[in-house]
């Protein structure tokens, strides 16, 4: 394949950029051919609407993986989010275990939390499945909350404002060094967030930093996620995919406290998509 393709496993909001919003253009930007297979079809994302539609897709999985494993269809990556049952997330192991290959990343968003609280479709028998889907990757990119939850730890010992700590709780979430792990939210300057990077195939921990923007947005851990997953695919180094990350975040969040638009309808990163195709320009694909 002359272009990455990487398997998105995410539901589709219609309105409110989150979740395959944000995935797709954001990959496609960056080179990468987005094959997503949706968890549920929603009307808007669920953060400051109401009354959303929801169409649960858990009937549609196995079948289309079915027809694509019948055509022969790899991937260089996978790449899952938020899941909406115990059934979703046991189908995206089947998934992963039947299409990935040796050269196929395996990318796990253990979407479950943040400030300190699970999401509220979550039981702590979805959190557990969350913890053996995780298991199963390549790379994890927790948020501290969701750090706390693999961990089995309280979420007020996870500090992410001191390098020592920062370590020992990546070292802790890669499984003896077994998976690599973008831990988010680290600060470890009044001014800075970004990301503590354990490289399983180095053994050690480095650090990814953009300028703070305050201001709390729907999608940023998404945008994340999906700009780091993208520049693996192109090849990039850990540390280096995470720092484009944090930075093409930081700018998509300062242009959106810039231009004010309603909260509820996510971070405003469309007109600045450009940049990341200009940063992979240069960069050739793996393939």
């Amino acid at each position: 394949m002359s272009v990455p393709r990487i398997a998105a496993v995410h539901d589709l909001s219609c309105f409110g950029r989150c979740s395959l919003t944000i995935v797709m253009p954001v990959l496609s930007a960056m080179g990468v051919q987005c094959c997503p297979l949706p968890t549920a079809l929603l009307s808007t994302h669920t953060g400051g609407f109401q009354g959303n539609t929801f169409l649960d897709l858990t009937g549609q999985m196995e079948p289309i993986a079915a027809h694509w494993r019948a055509e022969g269809v790899k991937f260089d990556a996978i790449y899952t989010g938020f899941m909406g049952s115990q059934e979703q997330i046991a189908l995206t192991e089947a998934f992963i275990r039947e299409f990935r290959r040796p050269e196929c990343r395996v990318i796990v968003d253990p979407v479950m939390g943040d400030h300190g609280k699970t999401y509220r479709t979550y039981t702590p028998e979805m959190c557990r499945a969350m913890a053996d889907l995780a298991a199963l990757a390549d790379v994890i990119t927790p948020n501290r909350t969701e750090a706390a939850l693999l961990l089995g730890e309280e979420y007020e010992n996870i500090r992410l404002d001191r390098e020592a700590d920062c370590r020992r709780w990546c070292e802790a979430l890669s499984l003896e060094g077994r998976r690599s792990v973008i831990l988010t939210g680290v600060s470890l300057t009044p001014d800075t967030v970004g990301a503590a990077c354990f490289d399983r195939g180095k053994g050690r921990v480095e650090f990814a930093a953009a300028p703070l923007v305050d201001g709390a947005f729907h999608g940023t851990g998404d945008l994340f996620a999906s700009v780091l997953a993208g520049a693996l695919a192109r090849g990039r180094r850990l540390t280096e995919a995470a720092h484009l990350a944090a930075e093409f975040t930081s700018q998509c969040v300062r242009r959106t406290r810039e231009a004010g638009p309603p909260r509820r309808e996510g971070v405003d990163f469309e007109p600045l998509l450009w940049r990341l195709g200009q940063r992979m320009e240069a960069e050739p694909c793996r393939n």
